[in-house]
């Protein structure tokens, strides 16, 4: 069986989307998924399947999601070996910004056109930063995610893919779970 973590967008933030973690885990579980834990209360979860094309697996928890609790969620899936290259790679920890706190990773469900990332050339948000490697972007948020104009919506909106945001602490210990 493999190990994989899948990020949720949106659940139970802001009083929206609401969906209790034990009712989450069941369902994966009815729908063949092993070993559920979930991380918090905002759709982090780490369970083990035969499935090994984790497309199949976003597709298979984005339907579970529509048909038994009536929520249109982006997931996204990542393996051991995402995980880990996501965190050796953020370029705000190798240029010594050692202010974690500030530091956020938003997984896109796929690597953006040539096209729309022409498009975040223009981008500015204060203090903000952020970097696009692959299918991830890295922020660094001083005043907090809470406060910057690098969100989700951004990025869904210029790159056309799906996004979803964790911050440092979270995705330290998505890989950790998936370990």
């Amino acid at each position: 069986m493999n190990t994989y973590v899948a990020v949720l967008r949106g659940i139970n933030v802001s009083g929206s989307k609401l969906l209790k973690m034990a009712d989450l885990k069941f369902a994966l579980q009815e729908i063949g998924l092993k070993d559920v834990e979930t991380y918090i209360q905002s759709g982090n979860i780490k369970f083990r399947s035969l499935v090994t094309n984790p497309s199949i697996i976003e597709i298979n928890i984005q339907q579970m999601l529509k048909d038994r609790f009536d929520y249109e969620v982006p997931v996204i899936v990542l393996q051991k070996g995402d995980l880990e290259k996501v965190t050796s790679s953020n370029p705000f920890l190798l240029n010594g910004l050692e202010d974690q706190k500030a530091l956020y990773v938003t997984f896109l469900g796929e690597v953006p056109t040539t096209e729309n990332l022409e498009s975040l050339k223009d981008i500015k948000s204060g203090d903000d930063q952020f970097e696009l490697i692959g299918q991830t972007i890295y922020l660094y948020c001083p005043a907090g995610y809470g406060h910057t104009k690098l969100t989700n919506n951004l990025f869904e909106r210029k790159l056309g893919v799906k996004a979803t945001s964790r911050n440092w602490k979270t995705v330290l210990k998505l890989l950790e779970m998936a370990t």
